[in-house]
């Protein structure tokens, strides 16, 4: 059975209509994705920033060499215990960089 000419262009119409939505929900899933990301990156350089104040290190260093460079904008690490704060990039034009935080701390072994 073969289409008739307004049925293939029909078609072509809902194709185009369907694009944009299509390519936001993309979009927004790449957003998603990419906090997540931010969120375990975080966790990461504060780890690490932990263990170079352990260690007598320098825990700012360490949690920016934990940091890809597109992270690095933003990037506030303190310490005592050490918490890393950055900003997730926008994909998404108009939208604000995502604000994400960690927090790590290593416990002390005692002796026994």
């Amino acid at each position: 059975m073969r289409a008739s000419e307004g049925e293939r262009g029909q078609a072509a119409v809902e194709l185009v209509a369907v694009l944009p939505v299509l390519a936001l929900v993309t979009l927004i899933a790449l957003q998603l994705a990419l906090a997540g990301f931010g969120l375990w990156t975080s966790a990461n350089a504060s780890r690490a920033a932990a263990r170079a104040e352990h260690v007598g290190g320098d825990p700012r260093q360490a949690a920016r060499s934990a940091v890809p460079a597109p992270f690095r904008r933003g990037l506030s690490v303190r310490t005592a215990p050490a918490r890393v704060r950055l900003r997730v990039p926008a994909l998404l034009p108009g939208v604000r960089p995502i604000p994400v935080r960690a927090r790590s701390a290593l416990l002390e072994e005692r002796g026994g």
